[in-house]
């Protein structure tokens, strides 16, 4: 349509006017939604930003919590501990005081019953000692309390009496003490001032009496008459040939003699002597050795000379050609 047409039609020119307008309108409209779409965005954005700030928030919160419950049941776990050690403690407080006034009652019964008096003081295995000795030396009697004595006081009160070795105390419940004694046995005598000291066989001096009661004397012993005391030991010189003396009787009862041994010399531990009083000779027994051997000789001699006073002489080395011989007094 020519310029001059749209001049003329009004018609055209509205539309082409609408056609302006339209477009202007579709132009806006586009701008409106683009920034619509702009700020949906933007809100969508914003929205996972919060969203990420109030997760990081939430975590925060939770692990403080979390935090703060841990510490919480660290605290009453803390206290329960504590509570239940105050309870144990408590507890075995209330035992041991319990305990403590049974065993308090106890003994209190224990030391003041009569039920617990000694009636009855039994002596056993004794021999030579009598018992109403041995329970005089304890220093117990009858009506006592069992408790209110100390064993070792009683035990070492009765081994002051020389023979004995040992001692064992028991309390029978509820009124009966027993007394075990174990007795040291006379053996030997030592000569002493015109006396007999009686000794056993590990050198305890026993009791000094004019009655030598049958047993072979010891002579040539060093120990001092002051040391000669019941209680007392031989000295250690004599304790070594004391042993000497054991075996030359050990020696002597193998061959029968023993019965016939009244006194053994001692003074010389190279020349050991002993006397056979049936038979009225002395045995020169050299330094104690071999003497088994040498006692075969000895009774052989004593049978081949019954009868006959005087000295048999087995002092030598039986191995190196001696030869024991018999010499009768004249």
């Amino acid at each position: 349509m020519s310029k001059k047409a749209k001049e003329i039609n009004p018609y055209y020119i509205n539309q082409e006017e609408n056609k302006e307008e339209i477009e202007e309108g579709l132009r806006r409209k586009k701008q409106k939604e683009r920034e619509k779409r702009i700020n949906q965005k933007n809100k969508i954005k914003n929205e996972e930003d919060f969203d990420l700030d109030t997760d990081v928030a939430i975590n925060m919160t939770n692990k403080n919590k979390i935090k703060k419950d841990e510490e919480r049941r660290r605290k009453i776990t803390r206290q329960e501990k504590k509570r239940r050690k105050r309870i144990k403690r408590i507890k075995f407080f209330v035992k041991l005081f319990l305990l403590v006034g049974i065993i308090t009652g106890g003994i209190v019964f224990a030391l003041t019953s009569p039920i617990f008096n000694v009636t009855t003081i039994n002596v056993v295995n004794n021999i030579t000692i009598p018992s109403d000795t041995i329970i005089s030396l304890s220093g117990l009697k009858a009506g006592d309390n069992i408790f209110k004595f100390y064993k070792g006081d009683v035990i070492n009160n009765i081994k002051e009496n020389p023979y004995v070795e040992s001692v064992e105390v028991h309390r029978r419940f509820p009124s009966i003490v027993e007394i075990s004694v174990t007795e040291r046995v006379a053996t030997y005598n030592i000569d002493y001032m015109g006396k007999y000291a009686y000794i056993d066989t590990q050198g305890y001096i026993l009791e000094i009496s004019d009655d030598s009661k049958g047993m072979p004397v010891i002579q040539g012993a060093t120990t001092s008459e002051n040391d000669i005391v019941p209680g007392n030991r031989l000295n250690n010189e004599d304790l070594g040939r004391l042993e000497q003396v054991i075996r030359i009787m050990k020696a002597t009862k193998e061959a029968g003699l023993d019965g016939q041994v009244t006194t053994i010399d001692i003074s010389d531990k190279n020349e050991y002597s002993i006397y056979l009083n049936d038979e009225k000779k002395t045995v020169y027994l050299g330094d104690g050795s071999n003497l088994s051997n040498k006692m075969l000789y000895v009774q052989a001699i004593v049978e081949q000379e019954k009868g006959k006073e005087g000295e048999i002489f087995v002092d030598g080395d039986l191995n190196n050609k001696f030869h024991p011989y018999f010499r009768e007094k004249v």
